[in-house]
This record gives C-alpha cells, sequence and structure tokens, in this order.
C-alpha cells in the first residue's frame, strides 16, 4: 500500500500500546468513520468526520482533524508494517468527563459543542502512543455499511473473523 488511493476505502483495527482499541474506515479523501471499542472514550462512534488526509511518503499516510468536543487528533499510518503512531489531544473536560462523549456523536453535535464551551479545554490530556493494526481491508469507497452501529464487546473479534463484514 504506496500511494493514497490504496489506502482510501480501508477499513483497519488497531490497539494502542496503552491497550485501547479504535476501528478506522478510510472513506473517501476527505471523511472517516470511526469506532472506539475500548479505552478512555469506549463505546463512541462517529460517521462522515472530516479529516486531512496526506501521503508522507509510500506506505505513510497522516490522518488529522478536529472533533466538535475539541479533541485534535493527528495518526500517522503505516499499513504495510501492521502500524501506526497517533497523538491525540484531549480537552482537560473530555479527560474529565468522558462519558458525555460515549454515544454516537453525530445525534449529540450540540452537546459536544456546549460541552467544549461550557467546561474547561486546558491542560490538554496529550495521549501519544504507537499501535499494532490488527485488520486491514480494503472494502471500497463511501460504504455507508462499514460504520453503522453501535461498538459492542466482541464486535472486533467478529470483524476480524469475517463473521461481521462489509
Amino acid at each position: 500500500m504506496k500511494n493514497l488511493n490504496e489506502f482510501l476505502g480501508t477499513q483497519m483495527i488497531y490497539t494502542y500500546e496503552n491497550g485501547w482499541e479504535y476501528e478506522m474506515y478510510i472513506k473517501n479523501a476527505d471523511t472517516i468513520d470511526y469506532r472506539i471499542h475500548s479505552g478512555m472514550v469506549g463505546g463512541r462512534w462517529v460517521r462522515n468526520q472530516k479529516v486531512d488526509i496526506v501521503k508522507i511518503t509510500d506506505g505513510v499516510f497522516k490522518v488529522s482533524w478536529t472533533e466538535p468536543t475539541g479533541t485534535d487528533v493527528s495518526l500517522n499510518f503505516m499499513p504495510d508494517e501492521d502500524r501506526m503512531h497517533g497523538v491525540i489531544f484531549f480537552p482537560k473536560w473530555v479527560h474529565e468527563r468522558p462519558d458525555i462523549t460515549v454515544c454516537y456523536q453525530n445525534d449529540h453535535i450540540e452537546l459536544m459543542e456546549e460541552s467544549r464551551e461550557k467546561y474547561e479545554t486546558y491542560p490538554k490530556y496529550v495521549v501519544p502512543e504507537f499501535a499494532d493494526i490488527t485488520f486491514k481491508k480494503h472494502v471500497g469507497i463511501d460504504k455507508e455499511t462499514v460504520v453503522s452501529e453501535a461498538p459492542y464487546k466482541g464486535m472486533t473479534d467478529d470483524i476480524r473473523s469475517g463473521k461481521l463484514s462489509f
């Protein structure tokens, strides 16, 4: 996977070294869908998040965005090596009240924006971590069925085994 067009349309599951498990679908050149399966905000899922996606060099891709919560994220994927390095910049309020964000964000954008204004943002809680990509599959561009339901216990195992495919 050397070029951006090979990266677009890929579904991946990755586990950070701290144990947090995430799933991301690179929906198209400026959009991702994702689910968080475990960790501080496990249970959260988002569709149609606008992002900046670039090829850094052959086989290395950066995906960056700011969420309505005020959380900033920058991820460097190296799919051929099954590795990723990411930095998540959680606002203070998300670190202290992650429960507010554990939902299908698309139905609660106003709550995310209100919370961002209501609670303290600084200091940011910075999480720099490497991750192992434990599943990757090219499923195609703009598939609405890839991330179409809330994460559940065992979902990532169902995806990896092919029991749940898109």
